[in-house]
């Protein structure tokens, strides 16, 4: 490979999540490759009972979805593929639109990838990446846990014999309990021997890919006992590549405005989780990632998935950690995975017809109950109890309002918490250190920095929502300081917006004061361009404004000479 003068290695417009490589570090690229293969096979063609989609479908959503990312994306370790939380968002949604498995339903889940990809690339091209900061972790924690719990909940039907039946998890929770009766042991037995063998090796280490194991062993049994007659089985599997083209469904305005709250939703979850999942592995290793750079292998991996038959694809952080706890430090794994992925279309699909369903449901049940972070929820508990709740809210509304509804609950909760830090900023005022410096003080105090100089820092941006407290305290300042005050200074070096509303407030404070003989000045103004579009430079006066707040206490001094007090080491 060609490097620079300096010896930096050139990146490539594509390929950034791949090169550069050494030749040493292919063969472990290749081993964690062929792991990962091994583990999410078995685990994406149980994607698609979440999803309601054909079998084959899963193993689409690992050939070129996961190659155009591994081309086009930026991040070095994040793996892109089928994924529970998108799955249980489209099977919610598209029920009682079109019949769960029929050509309709598989052609509105192709739409719904590209619908998420035009989310993905208007994101790109606005620069909006910084969105997925907004899905707080808090949340996106209970988001999970409930998609879960919806999904392990889900699949007790399958694991039974059961007919199942229902509308939404308590429903069919309902409807289970009620046909207890009606087990069929031979599916139910399937399914705990599955669950052993799973959990078993799993102990054992988790290294070894249990859900294949125990995939392998069902499909082998099936064939020998003849267990296709006794139990339900998946059935035929189409073999070779999937068609290319659009998705066949008759285009018209009704159908994408009925699907767009939906794709906006997988735009979130994908956006969120994929971003977070880069950003931990970049930390981890000290790397570089491009958030829209992600957006657009993310868009693309979406259109691939829209366009190859199968449903949406996203970042998926099981099979990130997956990839790198087998040493596999690039892309190229996953390019490796899609080789095998191809292999299995081409030449392996007619022994998956044997698989009996409750197998499948087995390794589905396991894949939510692994979604349940009840580690983590406990740990929000300990130590941001107020976060917690909002986090077992949405977990809650996932279960029993749908996930659609989960995620756009998830969203707002999100943006409250948020609002309501800046709607009330715990701001200080400001008095001379010991040791020098500043020493923030409740504004209870109502402390002076000298004698008839009061410091108030505010300590977020101003708007409409948060002017009333500033309002409010800078009167408590003025009406109870003693002595009483000749200066106010606001610090306003965490300022930094001001909207229209607190532009008008701060009008409304500086004339309040200058009735009262209150000198309003600022010190440390971050944005200087607040201070001219609303004119306060002309309004206050071209020297109440300082670069720094020892500027302010010098000037004072030299004005009310005759005050006594120190300013500390204030220089």
């Amino acid at each position: 490979m060609k490097s620079t003068p300096h010896n930096t290695p050139v990146r490539f417009p594509i390929l950034q999540g791949v090169l550069p490589i050494t030749v040493a570090q292919i063969p472990t690229e290749i081993l964690a490759g062929i792991t990962l293969a091994a583990i999410a096979i078995p685990e994406v063609m149980g994607y698609t009972k979440i999803s309601g989609t054909p079998v084959i479908t899963g193993l689409y959503t690992m050939l070129i979805p996961t190659a155009l990312f591994a081309l086009f994306g930026s991040s070095r370790h994040l793996v892109v593929g089928a994924d529970s939380a998108t799955a249980a968002i489209l099977a919610s949604s598209l029920v009682g639109i079109a019949a769960i498995g029929s050509e309709q339903y598989l052609a509105l889940a192709g739409v719904l990838a590209l619908m998420a990809a035009i989310f993905l690339i208007l994101a790109r091209v606005m620069r909006l990446g910084f969105l997925s900061d907004f899905l707080s972790r808090t949340v996106l924690i209970g988001f999970l846990t409930g998609v879960g719990v919806q999904v392990a909940l889900g699949q007790i039907a399958g694991m039974l014999g059961l007919k199942g039946g229902g509308h939404g998890t308590l429903g069919k929770l309902w409807n289970n309990l009620q046909q207890l009766g009606q087990v069929n042991r031979s599916e139910a037995m399937i399914a705990l021997t599955v669950l052993v063998i799973i959990v078993g090796l799993e102990k054992i280490s988790k290294k070894i890919p249990g859900a294949l194991i125990a995939a392998i062993g069902a499909i082998v049994a099936s064939w020998a006992f003849g267990l296709d007659k006794q139990v339900h089985v998946v059935g035929a599997v189409p073999g070779g590549l999937p068609y290319l083209g659009l998705p066949k469904l008759d285009w018209n305005w009704e159908v994408i405005t009925t699907l767009i709250p939906t794709a906006f939703a997988m735009f979130v979850v994908i956006l969120a989780q994929s971003a977070a999942t880069s950003r931990a592995y970049a930390t981890r290793y000290g790397e570089s990632f491009s958030e829209n750079t992600d957006l657009v292998g993310l868009a693309l991996a979406n259109i691939g998935a829209g366009l190859s038959g199968t449903f949406v694809v996203n970042g998926s952080p099981t099979k990130t950690q997956i990839v790198d706890s087998a040493g596999g430090r690039s892309q190229l794994s996953l390019l490796v995975m899609a080789a095998i992925v191809l292999l299995v279309l081409l030449f392996l699909t007619a022994p998956l017809a044997l698989m009996p369903e409750a197998a499948l449901s087995a390794i589905v049940f396991l894949i939510g109950v692994g979604l349940i972070d009840l580690v983590a929820m406990r740990k929000v508990f300990q130590q941001r109890r107020a976060e917690f709740w909002v986090a077992l809210i949405t977990a809650v509304a996932v279960v029993v309002l749908g996930v659609q509804q989960g995620i756009l609950l998830a969203i707002a909760l999100s943006l409250i918490e948020h609002t309501r830090y800046g709607y009330r900023p715990k701001n200080a005022v400001l008095v001379p250190g010991e040791t020098g410096g500043w020493q923030p003080l409740p504004v209870a105090t109502a402390a002076q920095a000298a004698p008839g100089l009061a410091i108030y820092r505010f300590t977020h941006s101003l708007y409409y929502a948060n002017c009333e407290q500033f309002s409010e305290e800078i009167s408590f300042l003025a009406n109870t300081s003693e002595p009483p005050l000749r200066w106010l200074c606001l610090d306003a070096s965490a300022v930094d917006n001001v909207d229209y509303s607190a532009a008008e407030t701060l009008r409304s404070v500086y004339a309040n004061l200058k009735a009262r003989d209150i000198r309003l000045v600022v010190a440390e103004v971050m944005d200087l361009k607040t201070r001219t579009a609303y004119r306060f430079k002309e309004l206050f006066g071209a020297d109440a404004f300082y670069d720094h707040l020892e500027d302010v206490v010098k000037q004072y001094r030299q004005q009310f000479s005759g005050l006594s007090g120190s300013t500390g080491n204030l220089g």
